[in-house]
């Protein structure tokens, strides 16, 4: 198979994978539409490293290699992250958000083969020994992003390149509609509560594709983990996250809940 080939199998892949994931989703549900105008698709990697072992060529390969080659083609600002405290083994987190599935398909399919990238990041690209790999395995999945917030949020934290914090949520669910009623419980005024208490959503995304489905995960952003802790306390007091809990078309629409801290590299634009 060829370059071209293999980069049209890709998109139809992922084109056919996310359109079969929305078709089975509820009719009735706003949740599970395409992204409107101007939308994006969001893709959320995490490179799992062995205990122990430094990252610093997979860092290299991200900033002077990735990101770099992400921007040329349209793609705004990257995430990059680490998770200090992590239960599952240390990692490096990357968020890219994509204007289209076919950004998703090209990316995949044809960036390592760039020879500007190949340039730029050939000690990752071609290590000569499987001994000291740049990371064990990587993890990814493609979100669909809530209509309540449709665009990635870059933090005018992340803007002015000041100190800042961020926990990523993913919330599991036990059935595919009580995954979409959750989303819909987002959007029905638990994003709108978020923005304005301070916590600084950075995106919510449902998944389509990925590992622990049905899920959806958010990621919020503060200065420091006192401000975050008063801010989620305000949270859990106000109004109208009370009626939203209480209110019985949005009961048991979570079963797991994991939480994860995360601190930014010091290259990523987010």
């Amino acid at each position: 198979m060829n370059e071209i080939d293999r980069r049209d199998f890709l998109k139809a892949s992922l084109t056919a994978s996310a359109a079969a994931t929305l078709a089975a989703m509820a009719p009735s549900s706003r949740a599970a539409e395409p992204p409107a105008a101007g939308g994006e698709f969001l893709e959320l990697r995490a490179y799992r490293l062995r205990p122990g072992a430094p990252h610093a060529l997979l860092d290299g390969y991200l900033e002077r290699s990735l990101i770099p080659a992400l921007n040329a083609r349209g793609v705004g600002a990257v995430g990059v992250f680490t998770e200090p405290d992590s239960k599952e083994g240390p990692a490096v987190w990357v968020l890219i958000a994509h204007p289209s599935l076919e950004s998703a398909a090209s990316v995949a399919a044809s960036l390592n083969t760039d020879p500007a990238v190949q340039a730029s990041g050939g000690d990752y690209l071609t290590l000569p020994t499987k001994e000291e790999p740049a990371y064990d395995r990587i993890d990814s999945w493609l979100f669909l992003p809530f209509s309540g917030l449709p665009r990635l949020a870059v933090p005018a934290l992340a803007r002015e390149r000041r100190p800042r914090i961020f926990e990523m949520r993913t919330y599991e669910s036990y059935s595919e509609l009580k995954a979409l009623k959750k989303v819909a419980m987002f959007n029905a005024g638990e994003i709108a509560l978020m923005q304005e208490l301070g916590l600084s959503p950075v995106f919510y995304g449902q998944a389509l594709l990925g590992r622990d489905l049905p899920q959806l995960t958010y990621l919020l952003c503060s200065p420091d983990m006192e401000t975050h802790k008063r801010n989620w306390a305000a949270f859990g007091a106000h109004p109208a996250w009370v009626r939203l809990k209480n209110d019985p078309q949005y009961a048991d629409t979570v079963s797991k809940i994991t939480s994860r801290f995360l601190v930014p590299a010091g290259y990523s634009q987010i």
